[in-house]
């Protein structure tokens, strides 16, 4: 059966940590790569220290663990195999600056554009054309599997709306509906540090505060992995966003040789349709916490509203 867990978010339940190398020691430690210095099988998370009652158990730590998992949840060492339990940050979002005007909080990278996109969508009115909004996952991993972007879910889906319809409901038709189709793929943007002013090009990067940000480009080194909105697309959203008086800014991830990176819009783009990154710029992207700007979210919130309206 089904088990939810959670545990640590009430200020009464425990929490638990990954162990850090103290500096008196890390003289070779300090010698390596960034991507050399903690290994993925280093970050074990310490979950408790008090064993068992038993001479004969040798692992008398991981069996009181074991049991607590029994008594509370029914669980069982054979079910971490097909358990879903994540380690998470757990601070609270949280105001940030004197002035609140931003948000620090964990996993914003994508839930601010998916709670933007939701909340853009539960408002959206019966359109001449279907509306779809999708919150699509493993971005961040290649986008595989069947619930990521390169999954034939989609096809499957609009293949389906096309049966209920009375349709037919070939590959062909679906194709023809892409085909005919426009898209936004919204997904954070890193905003201008100046703390590393020198990774990004000042001329040609989203700043926190200036509305949300439009990325017509994505990939990495100007060459690899690249997608791109054509001019025709790119002008149609512009003036979509110009029209409803929607604050926005335009963007790119850096320097064009520091390095990169993408959305699902190459693999959405792979179908045919029309789609431009749109989003929230961040600092701190992927860090423990990240910062947003309200007045960004809000525009991002107006920004897939005024295109669902359009």
């Amino acid at each position: 059966r089904k088990i939810e867990i959670r545990i640590g978010e009430k200020e009464d339940e425990p929490i638990f940590m990954i162990t850090d190398l103290l500096p008196h020691l890390s003289r070779k430690q300090y010698k390596k790569t960034l991507d050399e210095a903690v290994m993925a099988e280093e970050l074990n998370v310490l979950v408790g220290s008090v064993p068992v009652k038993d001479k004969k158990i040798k692992s008398k730590v991981k069996l009181a663990v074991l049991k607590y998992l029994n008594d509370r949840f029914g669980m069982t060492s054979e079910d971490f195999f097909s358990a879903e339990i994540r380690a998470v940050p757990d601070a609270k979002a949280r105001d940030l600056g004197f002035d609140r005007s931003m948000v620090a909080a964990y996993g914003q990278d994508d839930r601010v554009c998916a709670y933007a996109s939701l909340a853009a969508m539960l408002e959206a009115r019966p359109a001449a054309k279907t509306q779809v909004c999708l919150w699509i996952d493993k971005e961040e991993t290649g986008s595989e599997g069947n619930t990521g972007a390169q999954s034939l879910f989609f096809e499957n889906f609009i293949a389906e709306v096309l049966e209920k319809a009375g349709s037919k409901a070939s590959m062909a038709e679906v194709f023809k509906i892409f085909e005919r189709s426009e898209a936004l793929s919204s997904d954070v943007i890193g905003a201008f540090d100046p703390d590393y002013k020198y990774v990004y090009d000042p001329l040609n990067t989203a700043r926190l505060g200036y509305g949300v940000a439009l990325e017509r480009h994505t990939g990495a080194g100007g060459k690899y992995y690249t997608s791109e909105a054509s001019a025709e697309y790119t002008q149609k959203i512009r003036k979509i966003l110009n029209d409803n008086k929607v604050i926005w800014q335009t963007s790119s991830l850096g320097k064009v040789d520091e390095g990169g990176g993408g959305t699902i819009a190459v693999y959405m783009a792979k179908r045919n349709l029309e789609i431009i990154d749109i989003g929230v710029p961040l600092l701190n992207m992927h860090a423990p916490m990240e910062i947003a700007s309200k007045a960004d979210i809000y525009s991002a919130y107006l920004a897939y509203k005024a295109f669902y309206k359009n």
